[in-house]
């Protein structure tokens, strides 16, 4: 150190004696404060990088000067006018209208016969002129059909215990034991027999419970009071969605355009002494694509933090790749990277058994590589004037009779009943995928997806991909609009695998529809077209989605 720096350094230590102790207080505050914000501000320069830094401030400014315009009359009249067009476009297509609707506002004086209930709701089946019928295989995804004889098996063991509730164990011992039974299946098909685990109401739900236990284990074993999570930009929403419910600052880091998978290097930088958990998917939501597991299992491990690798989707398709034949691929593509309790690091996995397992719908698995880890999902106030209370996961009380669905949809699939299903589906996938690569120029596929999902983008300067989406809908089809890359998905299902041709068949004709004869009118290109068009858009999306949900309890 200098002599001017030292001499400097003496006469501010020197002021700083000569204040009161309140004086001093108020500056060590100061000084405290401004080192953790420097901190936090070098972390998140860190993990975001100087450029993706500088466009969220731009965003943010942009923003703030655009909602300032929108406050003038004139563009204020014409937002809303068009906002409550679009409000009451939605409302049209969800409310289902007319003199002949009847509207069950409220309770009955007498109760109905079960045969009028019936005829009710195939009344209420066929009020909307644009409902889908399932059957025709034209979902993306949303009805994953076991088949006619599975819906009896899990009708039948609805009924058997449609008034069980599993927080009674004494009174349900059966449903008890077979919620552990579903538990104890699932984490030998994720190859981690003495691991522990619980059922939740979905994959939303696993997730949360998996965010929340990280965070307790990080509170608890590091002292980690501002934690973070590193996820990749694919991720499910629901990450975000625990992110915002637990308190959790959240990086969103870059694909790769070409694997689809997480940028390792960015997520290594973005590590810090806050970080709970990082998150793989294993297959992610929009494009069907894996990420590199065991790298990411790596990190975890150097770092002592949690893995959560998201299979909601995977599910019963992809710990089945292996044992089908197909884990390797053809030609070079599609080969499935290591992602189960096998790869060093991994300690939380998802799993929903209502997708590919065809259980019935609001059931999914969260596994844990140990029981000690388990239990900082759990929740349990043993000074309730009601008694001591604990619960596995968000809800108390629990509809037995999903469990029951659950363990007799896996018990009459049994192991090749699912080997087989793997085998058609994925089949089906790499059929449309091959086809689409070598005989629709316009387009490209996202990735090198393993699994079940295909999805593709336009390469073709007239060809607007929300465009294809919308002539696709126009045909009968229900597919996923993708962001970010603009993009459409088809999630294949066993109904999918008798309707693939007809699927390549109509997107032939869509694409050249859309190149020839474009319309720009379709929900596909006004929703996300508005998302992209400024930088409100995604808060124009974001009233639009209001307005969805708020249309789904119109009565």
């Amino acid at each position: 150190m200098s002599s001017s720096s030292s001499q400097r350094l003496t006469t501010w230590s020197q002021a700083f004696m000569s204040k009161s102790a309140f004086d001093k207080a108020k500056t060590l505050y100061f000084i405290y404060f401004l080192v953790i914000h420097v901190v936090k501000a070098h972390r998140h320069v860190r993990a975001r990088g100087l450029v993706s830094t500088g466009k969220e401030f731009y965003t943010w400014l942009a923003q703030r000067v655009i909602m300032l315009l929108l406050r003038l009359p004139s563009a204020q009249a014409k937002v809303k006018a068009q906002m409550d067009q679009a409000k009451l476009d939605i409302e049209n297509q969800l409310v289902p209208k007319g003199e002949a609707v009847v509207r069950h506002l409220s309770l009955s004086p007498e109760g109905k016969s079960l045969e009028w209930i019936l005829e009710e709701m195939e009344k209420m089946d066929h009020e909307l002129e644009h409902s889908t019928d399932y059957h025709a295989g034209k979902l993306s995804g949303a009805v994953y059909h076991g088949g006619d004889d599975m819906e009896k098996v899990v009708v039948a063991a609805y009924a058997r215990y449609c008034v069980s509730n599993p927080i009674h164990p004494d009174v349900f011992p059966a449903v008890r034991k077979m919620e552990a039974e579903i538990v104890s299946m699932c984490l030998r098909l994720f190859n981690n027999p003495d691991g522990a685990g619980t059922m939740t109401s979905g994959g939303t739900e696993s997730i949360l419970m998996s965010i929340k236990t990280h965070r307790d284990w990080a509170r608890a074993v590091k002292g980690i009071t501002e934690p973070e999570m590193i996820i990749p930009e694919s991720a499910h929403a629901a990450f975000d969605k625990g992110a915002a419910y637990f308190g959790i600052k959240l990086h969103l880091m870059p694909v790769d355009r070409y694997t689809r998978r997480v940028d390792i290097r960015r997520v290594k930088r973005a590590i810090n002494a806050n970080t709970i958990m990082l998150v793989g998917s294993s297959v992610n939501f929009p494009d069907g694509n894996q990420d590199d597991i065991v790298a990411l299992g790596a990190l975890a491990a150097a770092h002592n933090i949690g893995l959560h690798v998201d299979c909601c989707l995977g599910s019963f398709i992809v710990p089945y790749l292996e044992k089908a034949g197909l884990a390797e691929g053809s030609n070079g593509k599609y080969k499935l990277i290591p992602f189960d309790f096998r790869v060093n690091g991994v300690t939380a996995i998802s799993c929903d058994t209502h997708k590919y397992g065809f259980a019935p719908k609001g059931t999914s698995v969260i596994m844990y590589r140990d029981s000690s880890l388990r239990e900082y999902q759990y929740y349990v106030y043993p000074d309730w004037m009601g008694g001591v209370y604990g619960s596995p996961s968000l809800s108390g009380s629990r509809p037995g009779a999903l469990i029951a669905g659950t363990w007799a949809a896996m018990q009459y699939m049994g192991s090749n009943g699912y080997l087989e299903s793997c085998r058609s589906i994925v089949t089906c996938a790499r059929h449309i995928a091959d086809t689409i690569a070598a005989s629709i120029p316009e387009l490209y596929l996202l990735g090198d997806p393993p699994a079940s999902v295909v999805a593709f983008a336009s390469k073709h300067p007239k060809v607007n991909i929300h465009e294809v989406g919308d002539k696709m809908s126009a045909r009968g089809w229900h597919l996923n609009a993708l962001n970010g890359t603009p993009g459409v998905h088809i999630a294949c299902t066993r109904l999918t695998v008798p309707v693939a041709d007809t699927f390549i068949a109509d997107l032939k004709d869509a694409v050249n529809e859309a190149k020839l004869s474009p319309s720009g009118k379709g929900t596909m290109v006004a929703l996300y077209g508005l998302g992209n068009s400024s930088a409100v858009g995604p808060s124009m999306v974001r009233q639009l989605a209001t307005a969805f949900l708020d249309a789904l309890y119109k009565a």
